[in-house]
């Protein structure tokens, strides 16, 4: 089945350095992404309740954004990927998260996706003490 692109926009009360900690380094995804998450390379291991999933780093620009492809997509050729982006409003300063990723072309799975993100970015809010 075929895979819809999506995005989603996360005004986040943070510095946008301290915000690039959070998504790009291992020690900060696992403060809110996964239980755990281990790096080696240009491939990330995140760990939930015993599961784990791989991704490969696609790409990445310091201070502004973070790429990745789950293994799977990889392995099956496919180009989904998702993607977490800083967004600065250059008049009011005001930092953003912009999400980007792909769910299944379907209205439920879309939704879960979207509640899935809703539910991590409060957490990464929760760490960042901006909720």
């Amino acid at each position: 089945m075929d895979k819809v692109k999506y995005e989603m926009e996360f005004p986040i009360q943070a510095s946008p350095a301290l915000l690039y900690q959070y998504i790009s380094t291992p020690s900060g995804l696992s403060e809110w992404f996964a239980d755990n998450v281990n790096s080696r390379g240009e491939v990330y291991t995140f760990i939930w309740e015993g599961s784990e999933e791989k991704a490969k780093l696609l790409s990445k620009k310091s201070g502004e954004r973070i790429k990745l492809r789950w293994m799977e997509d990889v392995e099956n050729e496919d180009a989904y990927f998702f993607e977490m982006r800083i967004q600065v409003d250059e008049i009011t300063k005001d930092v953003s998260l912009m999400i980007t990723d792909f769910a299944e072309d379907n209205e439920d799975e879309i939704n879960e996706g979207k509640m899935l993100w809703e539910n991590m970015i409060s957490d990464l809010k929760h760490v960042l003490g901006s909720a």
